[in-house]
């Protein structure tokens, strides 16, 4: 069981930056980055693989970046330019099921408790 804690959450102007970070007990093989905000179904914001290969949600793209030590066992999610529509919860995820990144919530069994993003307008 890989235990996963957020850190990194806050309250920003828009356009502003804020850098999330995961921190695990354990490897995982892929890692993502999702967000859910009231009222909405969890949503996918990116993931990157064990040899480093990233994916990003068109929502987000060249604006939000992933990144991972594997030898600290850390996830970083640096988010620039910020909007209000990127106010959620974002949660870490992993998974030592697949080496392939993934769009889907129900493909990574370990989560973190989540942190609060809040982009105000």
């Amino acid at each position: 069981q890989v235990q996963l804690v957020e850190s990194g959450g806050g309250l920003v102007q828009a356009g502003g930056s804020l850098r999330l970070s995961c921190a695990a007990s354990g490897r995982t093989r892929s890692s993502a980055w999702f967000r859910q905000a009231p009222g909405k179904e969890r949503q996918f914001v990116a993931a990157i693989s064990w040899s480093g290969s990233s994916t990003y949600a068109d929502s987000v793209k060249g604006r939000f970046t992933i990144s991972r030590d594997n030898a600290k066992n850390t996830l970083n999610l640096q988010m620039n330019s910020l909007k209000p529509e990127d106010t959620a919860v974002y949660y870490c995820a992993g998974t030592m099921k697949r080496y392939s990144n993934s769009y889907y919530a129900n493909d990574y069994e370990y989560w973190g408790q989540g942190t609060q993003v809040t982009v105000s307008s």
